[in-house]
């Protein structure tokens, strides 16, 4: 006799793979025990059973990285408190390399496994044949070892998960399909299944490749779509039980031991995507039709590769779908369009690896209301309005999905789906040699080639120096000397109105805002922890209006987090303006003499002082004029209405001309941060790092007697000191590249990794920062008496340690 639904509950979990399972067993352990998981019809049967299960670990974020060593944590011990067999073997994982570029790739993630704490080895092709001697090792240049990694069985895991979950007090129902949300008033107050209502406060949707849709009906956006993978799997021919996993990407493919046999797969560049109408009503633990024709050009690869492959008898060609993603990562966190909806999706055949932390993290997530650590890379608010169209998400998931295994090249930019967002510059920049890069499906100009020398505007992908170093070069050295326009309109642009704005944003943000109508703040917003959620600049341009401006990426973050910030009993509206205004920022030391040119408006210095901002008038349009700068230089941010943009760009370039004006581009903008020591959110500074510990303190208001929220947090650590500091790396020569990640070493030992890295043209060296730790505690005096080195693609480099910008440390060309 079937159990009977519960007639309320505080938690619903929808979807019983190994994602879901998880979930509920994390909850479990927080004690939430009034959760309910339902399955529509069998735990495992959507994706999880067809699943390979191999357990990677190393990503290019910490955070990813510890939370899949979570999971390989979780699996060891899962069986002992579960009773039941996980199929878990930490047999370790091999990673092949056929070229030299992918040596140095495979090199620079040794570091990176380094940097995170990680065991990785590198290999000789003689080392890796004895680990795995069942392969050809002819063209191999070597190879590198991770021993923690392993495989799993998916099934049996996701069993011991959910047994582990009802051990804790957790129900779960199978062939309890869910129909229906109950929303009133932008709340969950129920879920409708086919056996009855759940009055619930939460809902958590881990429901595979059926999520997008499902959450699609709520309003809530989850860019993923169904992809056929297959992998053949083998009769038994002797293979032994502890071969570790393999991954051969310069060949596409991967490799586990199971049950004597191989069970081999791979990542096609011409992926099949299915379900384009739907997914079939009734499909569970079903499979697709195996497509051979199409597995012929992995089957080619692999046969090279392990040539016992060529006698051995086939079990099974199995062919299933996968949840892609447009990036290549999974998507996790609480939807912004709906409160208390949260996802756990998408997770691009490498959810058995995740699941364990993923669960984690969600669980974390759901019961405290914010993750334990910064997980930006795979948060759901990373995305935004062009992820809406599915055929677009379906194009540039294809691309991502046939790049699984290529070369993860530095500065790599996908090409699909493009151009999609375009600033009214676009095609005046274009026609001027510019190269673009792609941001939330936004065009925007990365560096400019010299036409008439016959440079291509096209970027050629190496671990060395880029083909673009030059032109970069130059457009720096008009950023110092002359003036230069950034066009960056792709700039996320928000207004935030109302009786109480000014009461609002001096809660939400951590500087001091409550200043005279035309003021510009830089500040950070922080959560309970001191953590920086949002980095941005605030204008005052009325007494209840204040305009915000934040990176390309951001928009949908930070939206969320100042609109779910505001205190429920004040007045004050959060409305995005992105769309209608153009930003064309005028930097460098002529850009006053420019701008004065063209506007009758004084913009003197006594006029228009830095941290102002002024409405002047440019060939008929009212131009908003921010004083501020991302460069270093005497700048202007130009917000104008798009309608106006090309009009204001073009008597801009005129009035320039005699001046030396040039187009600039975003890869001058880092260059030129670098040297001046501004920080990067999503890399240098985030929600795991505190002003305090990025050199950000000046920014916070203390000294006024004014709540805001991270505000004890705050001054706990200007009281008792911090752990970790963000310091500037200059290595001694100037040839080698900083790419981030690379390990930081203070009197031999390791003391963190680099955040961020590249180039300054005027120093004429590589810059890198990066986090000094102790669990002693850091001082300045601690990280400026080390003697410092940085670990680049294995091999040591010394370097200079600063904690004061490279360039213009008195800020005498911003403010003069």
């Amino acid at each position: 006799m079937m159990k009977e639904l519960p007639a309320t509950a505080k938690t619903v979990v929808i979807g019983g793979g190994i994602i879901g399972c998880s979930t509920a067993y994390h909850l479990g352990k927080l004690g939430f025990t009034d959760t309910v998981l339902l399955e529509r019809k069998k735990l495992t049967s959507g994706t999880t059973f067809h699943a390979a299960g191999l357990v990677g670990q190393l990503r290019t974020s910490a955070n990813i990285t510890q939370m899949l060593g979570y999971s390989v944590d979780l699996y060891k011990k899962l069986e002992a408190e579960t009773g039941l067999a996980t199929g878990w073997k930490m047999n370790g994982g091999l990673r092949l390399a056929c070229n030299e570029e992918r040596w140095t790739e495979v090199k620079r993630q040794a570091t990176t496994a380094q940097s995170f704490g990680l065991q990785m080895h590198l290999l000789t092709p003689k080392e890796a044949f004895e680990l795995w001697p069942l392969m050809d090792v002819d063209d191999l240049v070597g190879a590198a070892f991770l021993p923690t990694d392993g495989q799993a069985n998916p099934s049996d895991i996701t069993q011991a998960l959910a047994k582990g979950a009802r051990m804790s007090g957790v129900s779960i129902f199978e062939d309890t399909e869910v129909f229906d949300l109950e929303i009133d008033k932008g709340r969950i107050r129920a879920v409708i299944t086919e056996r009855g209502r759940i009055e619930c406060e939460r809902v958590v949707v881990c429901a595979g490749q059926w999520t997008r849709t499902f959450a699609g009906r709520f309003g809530v956006n989850v860019p993923l779509v169904s992809v056929e993978h297959q992998y053949l799997i083998t009769e038994s021919f002797g293979v032994p039980s502890n071969l570790p996993t393999l991954r051969d990407p310069d060949r596409l493919t991967y490799y586990k031991e199971e049950v004597g046999g191989l069970v081999m797969g791979g990542y096609e560049p011409n992926p099949i995507p299915w379900a384009l109408d739907g997914i079939p009503k009734d499909f569970h633990y079903t499979l697709l039709d195996s497509n051979f024709d199409h597995f012929e050009q992995i089957m080619e690869q692999a046969l090279v590769r392990v040539p016992a492959l060529q006698t051995a008898g086939v079990k099974q060609l199995l062919s299933g779908p996968e949840s892609f993603t447009p990036d290549g990562n999974f998507i996790l966190g609480e939807a912004p369009e709906l409160k208390n909806f949260f996802v756990g999706a998408g997770f691009n055949a490498f959810g058995i690896a995740s699941a364990g932390g993923a669960g984690m993290a969600l669980a974390e997530w759901v019961a405290k209301g914010e993750p334990p650590y910064d997980l930006w890379p795979v948060d759901i608010r990373r995305f935004g309005r062009p992820h809406f169209d599915t055929d677009w998400v379906r194009t540039r998931t294809l691309e991502a999905y046939g790049k699984h295994y290529t070369m993860a090249w530095p500065f790599e930019e996908h090409s699909s789906g493009r151009p999609c967002r375009k600033s009214p510059l676009y095609d005046r920049l274009k026609a001027q040699g510019a190269c673009f890069g792609e941001k939330l499906g936004w065009e925007r100009p990365n560096w400019f080639a010299d036409l008439f020398a016959g440079e291509e505007p096209k970027d050629v992908y190496t671990y060395g120096r880029q083909n673009w170093f030059d032109a970069v070069g130059r457009e720096h050295k008009a950023v110092r000397e002359a003036a230069v326009i950034f066009d960056q309109t792709s700039f996320a642009k928000f207004v935030l109105k109302g009786r109480d704005a000014e009461a609002a944003m001096s809660w939400i943000a951590s500087n001091d805002v409550a200043k005279p109508v035309g003021s510009l703040t830089y500040t950070q917003m922080l959560n309970d922890r001191g953590g920086i959620e949002c980095d941005v600049t605030v204008a005052r341009v009325a007494e209840n209006e204040f305009y915000i401006t934040t990176g390309t990426g951001f928009a949908t973050h930070d939206f969320d987090w100042i609109a779910r910030n505001i205190p429920l009993e004040m007045h004050a509206e959060l409305v995005d303006v992105t769309s209608a205004y153009s930003v064309l920022s005028l930097m460098g030391p002529k850009s006053r003499e420019i701008l004065q040119a063209v506007t009758s408006a004084d913009v003197s210095n006594a006029a228009f002082p830095f941290g102002k901002v002024r409405t002047v008038g440019i060939a008929g349009c009212p131009v908003r004029a921010l004083r501020i700068t991302y460069v270093g230089e005497l700048g202007y941010e130009l917000h104008v209405p798009v309608e106006y943009a090309a009009t204001v760009y073009d008597v801009l370039m005129a009035a320039g001309r005699e001046h030396g004006l040039v187009n600039a581009g975003y890869r001058a903008i880092e260059s030129c941060r670098l040297e001046k020591g501004y920080r990067a959110w999503g890399s240098d500074i985030g929600p795991d790092h505190t002003p305090v510990e990025a050199g950000l303190a000046w920014a916070v208001k203390t000294k006024k007697d004014v709540a805001f929220r991270g505000r004890e947090a705050i001054e706990r650590q200007l009281a008792s000191g911090v752990k970790k500091m963000l310091a500037c790396f200059v290595p001694d020569d100037p040839e080698i590249v900083l790419l981030g990640r690379e390990t930081i070493y203070r009197d031999g030992q390791r003391v963190g990794w680099l955040s961020s890295g590249g180039y300054g043209y005027t120093v004429g060296k590589a810059i890198g920062y990066g986090y000094v730790r102790d669990p002693g505690g850091v001082t300045e005096n601690f990280v400026l008496s080390g003697r410092y080195e940085l670990d680049v693609a294995q091999s040591r480099v010394p370097c200079q340690v600063s904690l004061k910008p490279l360039y213009d440390p008195q800020m005498v060309r911003i403010k003069g």
